[in-house]
């Protein structure tokens, strides 16, 4: 690291200090998202990241670099937490299928994994950043991979990560969680063993994600187009036959095509209910943006942001979040 910077991060000048540490502020995020399963903890622990770092600058000696030295204070500050909360997972982990004839069950207070707006994946840093910030961009924040980390106890959650995510060797992650080298081996090959029957099959190798193709698109626009229409029968057409639809916060999901069907056309895709859609990506997977107007309503508002993981060109996922303050973090107004 360059002395000059040395000099930055250990002076009293806190404009200067944010700035210098500004460019690490979207991988940190990605990092703490990581490890704790919600983007709102992820944007208030790189915060308190920020805050602990500027307290402490004096000891920062420049022996490791600046990024690293903030990867440290953010990810004990994610261990932090994780010792105060309950793992986050999604509806089935909590619930059996629900009939989709029956109205969905009411918001439950649990911690619910939530979404992660791809178009803050792209990494900030630039100019002399270090080359590996583009590892933000890895398919390890896909919604099956976060579930299935959350299996995992707080530190070695934070070793896979930092050695199977972000790459680092045994002897950086060591230091950086003041372990040995032995130790964190250790607790790597345990993670891998937990993870494992977590995860399907495919996603066992971690590789960069590529950019939906055509076909994908198509079939993400023929889902907004039978949505907005209220065509129950064109969704149908779009379904692997044991697809699954959550709907975080509620604890209600649903097994199979003909259940997700009949619950849209029931339910979704009653009388007087009107959908508008934006075509957006989470977890660096396709993603719908739905607004909706009630009856007697004149204004499409926010309602709901399906992530969806497609697989053989048909969808195998819906996981509806029904997080309408969530729109802003996409970049999307309230109302349509």
């Amino acid at each position: 690291m360059r002395s000059e910077d040395v000099a930055v991060a250990r002076a009293r000048d806190e404009s200067a200090f944010a700035l210098l540490a500004e460019r690490y502020r979207r991988e940190l995020q990605v990092h703490c998202y990581r490890m704790l399963g919600s983007f709102e903890d992820a944007e208030d622990v790189v915060q308190e990241t920020y805050l602990r770092a500027w307290r402490s600058r004096s000891s920062f000696e420049g022996r490791a670099s600046l990024r690293a030295w903030l990867y440290r204070i953010a990810t004990n500050a994610c261990l932090d937490l994780l010792k105060r909360t309950r793992r986050r997972g999604l509806p089935p982990e909590v619930a059996a299928p629900a009939d989709p004839r029956v109205a969905p069950l009411p918001v439950a207070d649990l911690p619910w994994l939530q979404p992660y707006p791809d178009r803050l994946l792209e990494p900030v840093a630039s100019g002399e950043a270090e080359p590996d910030t583009a590892l933000v961009a890895k398919e390890t924040v896909e919604l099956a991979f976060m579930v299935a980390i959350q299996h995992l106890p707080p530190r070695q959650r934070a070793v896979l990560i930092l050695r199977d995510v972000l790459g680092w060797s045994a002897k950086e992650t060591a230091e950086l969680l003041d372990a040995t080298e032995g130790a964190v081996n250790a607790a790597l090959q345990r993670a891998r063993s937990t993870l494992k029957p977590h995860l399907p099959a495919r996603r066992l190798e971690w590789t960069s994600v590529t950019e939906p193709g055509e076909e994908e698109l198509a079939l993400v626009r023929r889902y907004v187009d039978a949505h907005e229409r209220a065509d129950a029968t064109a969704l149908a057409e779009l379904l692997r036959e044991d697809a699954r639809l959550t709907m975080p916060p509620t604890p209600t999901w649903y097994e199979g095509r003909a259940a997700i069907v009949m619950f849209h056309a029931d339910q979704l895709f009653g009388p007087g209910y009107r959908w508008r859609a934006v075509i957006t990506a989470a977890n660096r997977q396709a993603a719908v943006a739905f607004y909706t107007r009630a009856p007697g309503e004149s204004q499409y508002r926010a309602s709901v942001i399906d992530v969806l993981r497609i697989e053989g060109g048909l969808i195998e996922r819906i996981d509806a979040f029904v997080l309408p303050q969530f729109f802003a973090a996409f970049g999307l107004p309230p109302t349509a």
